[in-house]
C-alpha cells in the first residue's frame, strides 16, 4: 500500500512568482507549510506553521483554499507521497527566514531543479492556470 504524507501549504504569489521555502541542511524549495497537530483545523494549523517557518502573520479572514496537489515524497521510498492542501492568503509581517528555515526565494518556471517533486506539481499547475508570470 502506499503512504500518503498529508501537509498545508500557503500559495504566495509576488510579481508573479511563488515563494518557496528551503530547510537548513537541504537543497530542494518547498512550500511553506506544514502537517497538521492533534485537534487542528487545516487554518490553525497554517497559521502555527507560516509563523514557525517564515515569522508572518497571515491574516484568517483572507484564507483561501486553492488546490490539492500530490506528489512524490522528496528522500522516502518510491510511492511515497506526499499530498499538499494549498491555501492563498494575506498576511501582516516581514517575510523572514526562521525555525529550520534556511533560506526563502521567488521561483518560477525557470528555476524547476531547485524545487522539491511536490512543489513542481503545484508549480506547474499555476504556470498552466496564469497564475505565474
Amino acid at each position: 500500500m502506499n503512504k500518503v504524507i498529508d501537509k498545508l501549504a500557503w500559495i504566495f504569489i509576488q510579481d508573479g512568482k511563488l515563494l518557496m521555502v528551503r530547510s537548513k541542511g537541504k537543497e530542494l524549495f518547498y512550500l511553506p507549510g506544514g502537517k497538521r497537530e492533534a485537534g487542528e483545523s487545516d487554518e490553525q494549523a497554517l497559521l502555527r506553521e507560516i509563523k514557525e517557518e517564515i515569522s508572518v502573520d497571515l491574516v484568517p479572514d483572507s484564507i483561501k483554499y486553492v488546490e490539492t496537489f500530490t506528489g512524490q515524497a522528496d528522500g522516502k521510498a518510491e510511492g511515497v507521497s506526499v499530498q499538499l492542501t494549498c491555501y492563498a492568503a494575506d498576511y501582516t509581517g516581514e517575510l523572514s527566514p526562521d525555525a529550520e528555515i534556511e533560506e526563502l526565494k521567488f521561483v518560477d518556471g525557470n528555476d524547476r531543479e531547485v524545487c522539491s517533486l511536490a512543489a513542481l506539481v503545484a508549480l506547474d499547475w499555476l504556470e498552466e492556470n496564469q497564475y505565474l508570470s
